[in-house]
């Protein structure tokens, strides 16, 4: 069981890791890039007498830098893969049955789950826009990300009304209380490049999360079959 987790996990995350990097190479990173620009003060897109173009230069490709993030991608969505992976199997002990195609609905979860929830309060932002502490802000993230995790279980696999009050409440709980805010709010970013941003952070989240949990489907149904067949051979 360990051994078929692991080789599903490396599988599928290898590969939504890759497709992740990809797309944050071409349609997030130049966003980033662009933010930087005016985080440094090389643009100015307000107070200044001339006219700032929309559209700059942003170089080419950093080999060693876009190469990085490749792997840091690759490694984090093995990461995200295990801990899938590893419900997924509790899941199928319950009765659930785990292939493919409910892989992407897992993948949805999961997306909901690290992206959505946190985001709904804490958007994902560029450089050079007032934020609160970091710190605070990644215990209020570890913290929505883990109740959010038990609200979408227990709205799976709960069996009556109770569980599925206690979930709605855990999804609502952190934005009640609030996520950490800046006391100002300060930046010279453009509100359209952050609003950019976080449209494409969310919508490259969703097409990996969902292509990872599809790909982690996949693989445990099909090594469970070769398991089956090396078995009966």
């Amino acid at each position: 069981m360990l051994i078929r987790l692991l080789t599903s996990a490396l599988l599928a995350g290898a590969v939504a890791g890759l497709i992740a990097a990809l797309l944050q190479l071409y349609f997030v990173q130049p966003v980033l890039l662009h933010a930087e620009l005016y985080e440094g003060g090389e643009l100015v897109h307000f107070g200044s007498a001339s006219t700032v173009s929309a559209i700059q230069d942003l170089g080419g490709i950093d080999l060693v830098r876009d190469g990085l993030s490749v792997v840091f991608t690759m490694l984090v969505y093995t990461a995200y893969a295990m801990i899938l992976l590893a419900l997924m199997s509790q899941a199928e002990t319950r009765g659930a049955a785990i292939t493919a195609r409910s892989g992407l609905i897992w993948g949805v979860a999961g997306f909901v789950v690290v992206h959505l929830a946190p985001g709904f309060s804490l958007a994902p932002e560029v450089p050079g826009v007032a934020a609160a502490d970091v710190g605070l802000r990644q215990i209020w993230w570890f913290a929505t990300v883990g109740l959010a995790g038990v609200a979408l279980w227990l709205i799976a696999f709960a069996k009556n009304w109770l569980g599925w009050g206690a979930a709605v409440v855990l999804l609502l709980a952190p934005h009640v209380y609030g996520a950490p805010e800046p006391d100002v709010f300060t930046g010279p970013v453009p509100t359209e490049i952050g609003a950019l941003f976080a449209a494409r952070a969310f919508g490259v989240g969703l097409a990996v999360w969902v292509i990872l949990g599809g790909f982690a489907g996949y693989f445990w149904t099909r090594l469970a079959e070769d398991d089956a067949t090396t078995q009966t051979a």
